[in-house]
């Protein structure tokens, strides 16, 4: 089944007659195809994809199932739109409420000739369960990300900025084949480990520094994302310990996870391991979160997940430590998770590494 198959299969359950796809990520995974502007409409009697003359001649050579249409000064989307919507005779039109301005909304509300109706959650479905094809190009995005960290750490010397070590990663993770970046890399030293979403500053590294890097690629559309925390010239008994004590955490809750374990309890393990060590008020975050072409999709790992992880979804795998003033670890890898375990994409070393 394509995936324009799979969204015309919502048509069924009578909520909707067509979809209006407005958000890249929908657009793209529809059609198996990245246009990088655009809004399509699909529904049963016919679909849809319009997009502007910057992109019409690429649409039309690469949009299957679609009739492709440019949009022009004279022939907006919602002109368009309403002319889609009367010759395939819809009423009701699921939108993509996540993705939408209220001022965009409030514009198809007032302007298009049918009913909407949220169907975010319906469309979204689809991507929690990723099929082989997606799987291996997740895989080939965490072989550029391996590699990419693998150079990375030979790099890495005392006196350079945070900074000019993102710069360095960045260049690493193009340079071994990235199509692009997952998100903004998260490079923290010494200190500013505490914080699990540091940005990048001026600080210079120094030996005793923790060094978190936390980074990933996308590649063919879709993303990797891992965590590594090393160290500079030596760590202490208690930096050992901690790390330890989160490599723990990370590995007990990798080996206990597989489809029909709920999100609740693989957090549980992990955050259990975190609490024994004496560590429970340092870990605040969830232990993980799906992705695919986005970095962060549903399911997630969490506390609140009282759901069981389904067959075929890839979760990270990120607990941590973060003692304020001091320093913080986090190891992540992405795993595949299956019926009877997981298969880890990252095949980065570990263990801790003093550079």
């Amino acid at each position: 089944m394509t995936n324009l198959e799979k969204y015309l299969s919502l048509l069924d359950n009578g909520k909707y007659d067509g979809l209006l796809l407005t958000s890249a990520m929908s657009r793209k995974y529809c059609a198996e195809f990245n246009v990088d502007e655009g809004v399509a409409i699909v529904t049963k009697k016919g679909c849809r994809y319009y997009t502007d003359s910057r992109y019409i001649e690429t649409a039309e050579k690469n949009l299957k199932g679609f009739e492709v249409m440019m949009v022009s000064k004279n022939n907006g989307y919602i002109k368009l739109l309403n002319e889609a919507i009367a010759d395939f005779g819809v009423t009701t039109l699921g939108f993509e409420e996540a993705y939408l301005t209220v001022a965009e909304f409030r514009s198809y509300e007032e302007k298009l000739n049918a009913k909407l109706v949220p169907c975010q959650q319906d469309i979204n479905a689809f991507r929690v369960v990723k099929e082989e094809y997606e799987l291996q190009r997740m895989r080939e995005a965490q072989d550029i990300t391996d590699r990419a960290f693998t150079e990375v750490c030979t790099r890495i010397r005392e006196g350079m900025t945070e900074k000019e070590l993102a710069a360095e990663l960045i260049y690493c993770m193009y340079k071994n084949g990235a199509d692009d970046l997952s998100f903004k890399p998260i490079v923290v030293s010494g200190p500013n480990t505490s914080m699990p979403h540091g940005v990048p500053g001026e600080r210079k590294l120094q030996k005793g520094d923790f060094i978190t890097m936390d980074f990933g690629v996308i590649y063919k559309d879709y993303c990797s994302d891992m965590t590594r925390t090393v160290a500079l010239g030596y760590a202490t008994e208690e930096m050992k310990k901690v790390y330890y004590t989160v490599l723990k955490a990370q590995t007990t809750a990798i080996a206990m996870t597989k489809a029909g374990v709920t999100g609740q309890a693989i957090d549980g393990t992990a955050r259990k391991i975190i609490a024994d060590a004496g560590y429970g008020d340092y870990f605040g975050h969830g232990y993980g979160h799906c992705l695919g072409m986005e970095v962060h999709e549903a399911p997630n790992c969490n506390p609140s997940n009282d759901k069981p992880m389904p067959a075929g979804c890839v979760s990270s795998a990120e607990p941590g430590i973060y003692i304020p003033g001091k320093f913080g670890v986090r190891i992540e890898d992405c795993v595949i998770i299956k019926e009877d375990g997981v298969e880890d994409l990252a095949h980065s070393p570990k263990e801790l590494l003093i550079l």
